[in-house]
């Protein structure tokens, strides 16, 4: 059996989603390219899926070599920047004559399109990351993206059999959201909140809304 492997590109909202993606609450920030794409110059940051490149971007307004991410008194304060001086977290940019794989763009059938499951509230969401076989190894983004007339967020999940699966386990919401962290405290009884603010004791997870609904999510 022939398997399709390719390069999927997903918009953000935002410059700043792409930074919380990157940077927030990652020990190493993940690397960040920056390449001509139709035109026009993007930076981006991936996930490798089985047979697809989930490649997460936004447009390019200014030239660096690092993407910077702080949060101070609940504000994000995200930038491109050529030292790393201050406190912030850094994410590298590679700056890509070429383009970043040698893959394809997306076809019309997309190999690793996600399986929408349907979780009943946003604590069972949060509860979800937690992975018994890999406790220590915590894949902390949660995705929202528009749906129907409102919003969903969700997490995503895999399963390995003959073939790896990949599952869009989402809660829908009531309007899109505008903080950009679900803070919960499971363990003291506390339903999850969304969130700008750090507090001691709580766990956080980074929300990145894409730009508008793409088919890999399955809906």
């Amino acid at each position: 059996m022939t398997v399709t492997q390719n390069e999927c590109y997903i918009e953000l909202s935002s410059f700043n989603d792409l930074a919380r993606y990157a940077c927030a609450f990652q020990e190493y920030p993940r690397r960040v390219y920056s390449q001509e794409l139709d035109g026009s110059r993007i930076i981006s940051s991936s996930i490798s899926l089985s047979n697809t490149l989930l490649i997460f971007y936004v447009p390019m307004e200014k030239s660096g070599r690092y993407v910077s991410y702080q949060v101070t008194s609940g504000k994000e304060i995200c930038d491109i920047v050529d030292s790393t001086k201050s406190s912030s977290q850094y994410a590298p940019i590679i700056n890509m004559e070429s383009k970043i794989s040698s893959l394809p763009k997306t076809t019309k059938k997309i190999p690793n399109q996600f399986h929408p499951i349907k979780v009943k509230d946003l604590g069972s969401l949060a509860r979800l990351t937690y992975d018994p076989e890999f406790p220590d190894e915590k894949k902390l983004a949660f995705y929202a993206l528009p749906h129907k007339k409102s919003w969903v967020v969700g997490y995503i999940t895999s399963l390995e059999m003959d073939e790896v699966y990949y599952n869009f386990n989402y809660v829908e919401l009531d309007s899109e959201p505008t903080k950009h962290f679900v803070k919960y405290q499971g363990n003291q009884g506390q339903d999850p909140v969304f969130a700008d603010n750090f507090d001691h004791g709580f766990s956080y997870f980074p929300i990145i809304k894409i730009k508008t609904a793409h088919p890999i999510f399955g809906f």
